[in-house]
């Protein structure tokens, strides 16, 4: 039969067209399946295979089951806003999983036979394609291995899997009934408090906020869910608790860390990089039960660490580093092999030059000589043979000049209580604010270090590609981008690193950056003074259009990036050039 389906004409089958046609095709080659490809009307839903496999150890095939939103009973204001939306996207796709974990039998022969995966993610709640709304259409997207015997079609198999598993997973996640409209709810409401929040932080004068009860330590370094046993509920220090209002959640009491310059100091695995770390992933809203659901930071945070090996194409970074041996030119500094100081300068430079409001430092990831030079090395080391400037001298001006705010842990130089205008002593994972204890010191104990770091922080440059810096071939394939994991980048003929993007979480956001490159490369880049307006100007349409303008298909693993993931990812492309600075 014909109908309308996402507003363009389409031929909508039957269900039992594919029964027959599976019939059909059992028992030959695995090519057969392509025979499959459509849209059927499966009563409550329509199901749309997009692309049958070609082998059974390819990538399973991508299949979309579409409802309409009046027929799933889930009440209009749960996606009454965009942030809204996005959350009860989430939940869904989070139920969608459960349920096929408890629906699927399981291999159904070589390869990713009988396998049906949806992108669920981690903790955090991103803005994904694992399910969308369009107009008035939700769509679960996911992928299905579809069962051979060697290359031979298992077609009662796959008869199963579409007649059988697929339909109980639907009618389990998509429709209210089936539901917990309260947990539904919940699930909503924490996301769109974080997400007011963090719109408020610049109001209420501050960088980020931890509220009291949040769990920050995680279970291990790859399990990024909260610590079951022994975790310490954090408490804010009197000195910087704060109430704020939310519009689901009430009012939550928490440490509001304020703009400027904060230090977090404490002894050893007394969870100083434990609070940063729960800083840094809070760009991001997260799962109520997390233990982070209550932290929130500013979005325009950026966390800076030291890259040995990292390529730089022509940043400016004299504020921190001149005077080089040989004359090089620190103004537009090139190198294909950084240091540690050099890069993380770099670093810096770089976000600051895509806007970043709050930096994020820790001294564990940082290059020591970059963080600082204490007054014996100065005596030694005069000024004028060292071509660095360390970063204590340089962090007022970067909030004075630029206003841009520096969180940094340190526990090895109280050089720091000089320039601080917040003190955060972290001991057995619970804050106190010692700022005036701090600056106490600082008064009694007089540093004899001599400030390296002039008057004003210096220039920031603003830079634009060359077009060929974005090749995205391979051989004979027109355009070849993959991501291996959540660190790398399969662009054309080179691997981007992106190992030390901490504030990257997931892989799917490293897909859709690797596709937002070649999409800037071959549609903003020419149209842009700046890297930074051309990079704005398609994550603001991403935002608009949806990450479905990436790509001339419907990708169900897709997950917004941040524009300084994106920035981030090119700055580390080993084919970037450079075509002008000012």
């Amino acid at each position: 039969m014909g109908g309308r389906l996402r507003g363009k004409d389409i031929t909508v089958r039957p269900r039992e067209d594919l029964r027959r046609t599976l019939m059909r095709i059992d028992g030959r080659g695995y090519r057969a399946y392509r025979d499959i490809e459509g849209v059927y009307e499966f009563g409550a839903f329509s199901l749309a295979i997009d692309h049958a496999q070609g082998d059974p150890f390819a990538s399973p095939s991508r299949v979309r089951v579409l409802v309409d939103v009046t027929k799933t009973g889930i009440p209009g204001e749960l996606y009454g806003n965009r942030i809204r939306q996005i959350a009860l996207r989430d939940y869904l796709t989070r139920v969608f999983d459960k349920r096929l974990k408890g629906c699927v039998k399981g291999r159904r022969g070589l390869g990713s036979s009988g396998l049906i995966r949806i992108d669920r993610g981690g903790q955090e709640v991103l803005d994904r394609t694992s399910v969308v709304l369009d107009r008035q259409t939700f769509e679960a997207r996911f992928e299905v291995g579809l069962p051979a015997a060697g290359r031979t079609i298992l077609g009662k198999e796959c008869m199963e899997i579409f007649f059988n598993d697929v339909p109980r997973i639907v009618e389990g996640s998509l429709f209210e009934k089936s539901l917990s409209v309260s947990e539904m709810r919940a699930h909503i409401d924490t996301v769109e408090d974080q997400e007011f929040l963090r719109g408020q932080l610049d109001d209420l004068g501050f960088i980020a906020f931890v509220g009291d009860g949040a769990v920050l330590p995680r279970r291990s370094g790859v399990d990024d869910r909260p610590m079951k046993e022994n975790a310490i509920p954090f408490r804010s220090p009197p000195e910087l608790a704060v109430d704020v209002n939310l519009p689901n959640g009430g009012t939550w009491t928490g440490m509001g860390i304020p703009r400027g310059v904060t230090v977090i100091v404490g002894g050893g695995f007394h969870g100083k990089s434990t609070l940063l770390r729960a800083i840094e992933r809070s760009v991001y809203n997260h799962l109520p039960g997390d233990g982070r659901e209550r932290v929130v930071t500013h979005g325009g945070a950026v966390k800076i660490r030291a890259e040995d090996g990292r390529s730089v194409e022509k940043v400016n970074i004299e504020p921190f580093i001149s005077l080089l041996p040989m004359d090089k030119d620190t103004r537009a500094f090139s190198t294909e092999n950084a240091s540690g100081s050099t890069s993380q300068a770099a670093n810096i430079v770089e976000a600051l030059e895509m806007g970043a409001s709050v930096l994020l430092l820790d001294e564990d990831t940082s290059a020591t000589n970059f963080m600082i030079r204490d007054q014996r090395m100065q005596t030694l080391v005069a000024k004028d043979k060292e071509p660095i400037t360390p970063f204590v001298d340089k962090v007022r001006h970067v909030h004075r000049d630029l206003g841009v705010s520096t969180i940094l842990v340190m526990g090895g130089s109280g050089d720091y209580f000089d320039v601080a205008d917040t003190v955060i002593m972290m001991d057995t994972y619970q804050p106190g604010c010692v700022t005036t204890q701090a600056k106490e010191i600082a008064q009694k104990q007089k540093s004899q270090r001599m400030n390296e770091g002039g008057s004003t922080f210096g220039a920031l440059t603003a830079r634009k590609p060359l077009g060929s810096s974005f090749d995205p071939r391979r051989g004979k394939r027109d355009v070849k981008i993959d991501a291996k994991g959540v660190g790398t980048i399969l662009f054309g003929q080179i691997a981007i690193d992106l190992g030390c993007l901490e504030q990257l979480v997931d892989v799917s956001q490293t897909r859709a950056i690797g596709q937002l490159i070649h999409c800037y490369g071959k549609a903003y880049l020419d149209h842009a003074a700046t890297l930074r307006e051309g990079l704005e100007r398609v994550c603001d349409d991403l935002v608009e259009k949806g990450l479905d303008m990436l790509l001339p298909y419907k990708a169900g693993n897709l997950a917004l990036p941040r524009v300084f993931e994106v920035a981030g990812a090119i700055n580390r492309m080993r084919t970037l050039r450079i075509a002008r600075i000012r």
